[in-house]
């Protein structure tokens, strides 16, 4: 599954030069953001928000970085759509809301990330100069 984020980050640079803010790149995590949360949690057996937020900007290198005002309304309609539940935990005196994927949401993870590899792997050969992408 660390692939997908490899093919992203891909995506990402061959695009930057077409970017001319961080509007654009935003537009990119919005509509990956559900595949990218399902994918973390798929790998682990529980995470937090601060926690998926570290994960991502680590293994892209800082080239994605979550806010949590985009993380958190993701995780809710996760949780409504019965992909994910949480768990409240007191750590150090305060409540951690620690989510984790369902059965569906499992399966929902790799529908997910194999159509967003395909997705990547198409926008690529649109990238590609047509030369390259005929061979």
């Amino acid at each position: 599954m660390y692939c997908i984020y490899k093919k992203l980050i891909y995506i990402w640079s061959e695009t930057k030069s077409l970017m001319e803010n961080n509007a654009t790149s935003n537009e990119y995590v919005r509509g990956t953001l559900k595949t990218i949360v399902l994918n973390l949690l798929a790998e682990h057996d529980r995470m937090y928000g601060y926690e998926i937020t570290q994960e991502v900007k680590d293994r892209t290198g800082g080239a994605i970085a979550l806010t949590f005002g985009a993380l958190y309304p993701v995780l809710h309609k996760l949780e409504q759509e019965g992909m994910l539940i949480t768990e409240s935990v007191e750590v150090d005196g305060r409540l951690r809301k620690y989510y984790s994927l369902t059965t569906p949401g499992n399966e929902a993870a790799r529908n997910k990330t194999n159509d967003l590899e395909r997705f990547i792997d198409a926008v690529r050969l649109l990238l590609a100069p047509k030369s390259l992408a005929t061979e």
